[in-house]
């Protein structure tokens, strides 16, 4: 079966699957179908399907991620290798692209507080990429940790703001994904949201440590719609990374900051190259 043939069997098997979309027939536009797999991904609840298909997803996905390039540690240089003096310049990196083509150990998931992923059809958020390209494994994954949480908090547990939680990757390169909840500025900028943001980098570095993670790859974490301004957020995120090092000597073979906007590159250029 070769790629064109897994989407048109995954295209139908996920309408099947569905309940308010039986009636949506497979056409012969291959783009179109990708937009229609990938809609039909976004908005399934959790669960996952039958052997056959699942396989095909995986096959389908491990090969969409290798068209899309696959970025091991080795493609992407250390800032010290850039010319770099900072601190920990040559186990930092700064990286443009897209997360999801990164082989690390783990990459950070700017996760909302129900930890399911994004159920907006071709939605850009990061949520939704992840979840798109790891597969429905990860959603699955994420509801029966949440499961669990609300077997010891109660039905109404949601994720606190920066308490990470660590999945496997699934189909992506990188072997974990760390979802995280960042804070929300509703209305201006406070000490506490910049204490939240903080703690949140501070505790995925935490969890890479506990469970033997040598590279980790974070987001932008809460300059999307979740309002923190990307500036100062890129001076938290630098500056809590590099504090955290200094405490913890050879535990990170490599961080990366991962960025896709052209404005947020020069924001940690700035913090890294001064």
């Amino acid at each position: 079966m070769d790629q064109k043939q897994r989407l048109e069997y995954l295209t139908a098997a996920f309408i099947a699957d569905s309940k308010s979309y039986k009636h949506l027939k497979v056409g012969n536009d291959e783009e179109e179908n990708r937009r229609l797999l990938r809609s039909l991904m976004n908005i399934r609840m959790p669960g996952e399907m039958d052997e056959k298909t699942m396989e095909i997803q995986d096959e389908y996905l491990q090969e969409r991620n290798r068209q899309n390039g696959i970025v091991s540690l080795q493609d992407i240089p250390t800032i010290a290798q850039q010319g770099s003096k900072g601190e920990f310049a040559e186990c930092i990196s700064l990286w443009q692209g897209d997360i999801t083509r990164l082989r690390v150990d783990a990459i950070v998931n700017a996760a909302n507080e129900q930890m399911l992923g994004c159920f907006v059809p071709m939605h850009s958020c990061i949520d939704n990429c992840i979840h798109t390209y790891a597969g429905i494994q990860l959603r699955a994954e994420c509801e029966s940790n949440m499961k669990k949480l609300r077997q010891l908090y109660g039905e109404d547990y949601r994720q606190p703001t920066a308490l990470p939680m660590l999945t496997s990757g699934y189909n992506l390169p990188a072997s974990h994904v760390i979802h995280v909840v960042g804070p929300i500025v509703e209305d201006r900028l406070t000490p506490q949201l910049e204490e939240q943001l903080a703690e949140c980098y501070v505790n995925v570095l935490d969890m890479c440590r506990q469970n033997g993670l040598k590279s980790v790859a974070f987001c932008c974490i809460s300059t999307g719609v979740f309002r923190f301004p990307a500036e100062k957020a890129a001076e938290i995120a630098v500056e809590t990374v590099r504090s955290w090092l200094k405490q913890n000597h050879d535990v990170m073979e490599r961080v990366i900051f991962n960025v896709f906007k052209d404005s947020d590159r020069r924001y940690y250029e700035q913090q890294l190259f001064q």
